[in-house]
């Protein structure tokens, strides 16, 4: 099953020692030295493939959702942002993912952050309840994109806004590419084609499609990066 291999893979991830090449990667996606700075030591593990924080125009009072939050590292950048009277919630399938965010949050002393645990494509989270929701390189991940964006439109409020750094394709795989396991952990063989993701995007309700930057994926013969934002429309009542 396939969310079974995404469990599987992430959770060796979150248990092995980071790298020397986690700190290069990040800056070359988009984060400042500043940025990654700011967050706890553990909480950067160079998985993302954008910065969506850069774009979040997060205010303070807040409340952020991270969806597939990892072991932190945007949810800790966008409380920052949000401040005390604000509130970052983490989503992530994995335990142990989970466990690695809640030891960071809690070794860097970050009350107003949780992490839950739950599948993107029924989020743990109350209706209209999210001024904003970040995501880095997940949604490409979820067998049923449709689903996930109809999620995240359910807990935003009016006026709430999405922002995403994830993959997506310039052209069909080959089938022997999206049967390949290791591609899908690398958030290619699950990715789908740029006009069908924006289309899902636009289906279930998000106006003002912005992409904001794009930058070569995985694979650069089938896909690349895309950071971008939507917003739910004020007067939209779901």
């Amino acid at each position: 099953m396939t969310k079974n291999i995404i469990i599987d893979a992430y959770s060796r991830i979150a248990r092995r020692s980071g790298c020397c090449c986690v700190q290069k990667q990040t800056q070359q996606i988009g984060y400042s030295q500043a940025e990654i700075n700011q967050a706890p030591p553990g909480s950067n593990l160079g998985l993302g493939c954008g910065n969506p924080v850069a774009i979040a125009s997060l205010k303070k009072g807040e409340v952020v959702v991270d969806l597939g939050s990892g072991a932190g590292f945007d949810a800790f950048l966008a409380v920052r942002k949000v401040g005390r009277a604000g509130k970052v919630i983490g989503v992530d399938m994995s335990d142990a993912m989970l466990k690695k965010a809640k030891n960071n949050a809690k070794s860097g002393g970050f009350a107003n952050v949780e992490f839950r645990k739950g599948d993107i494509e029924k989020l743990p989270i109350e209706d209209a309840s999210a001024n904003a929701v970040i995501s880095n390189c997940v949604i490409n991940l979820a067998p049923n994109k449709k689903r996930v964006f109809g999620e995240i439109f359910r807990i935003l409020k009016p006026g709430g806004r999405l922002m995403v750094s994830d993959t997506v394709l310039t052209k069909p795989l080959p089938e022997k590419l999206k049967a390949d396991k290791d591609l899908l952990v690398g958030c290619v063989s699950g990715a789908i084609l740029k006009q069908h993701y924006l289309r899902l995007l636009k289906e279930v309700g998000f106006s003002h499609v912005t992409i904001h930057k794009e930058i070569p994926g995985f694979l650069p013969d089938y896909s690349f990066s895309i950071t971008y934002s939507a917003t739910k429309k004020a007067q939209t009542l779901r």
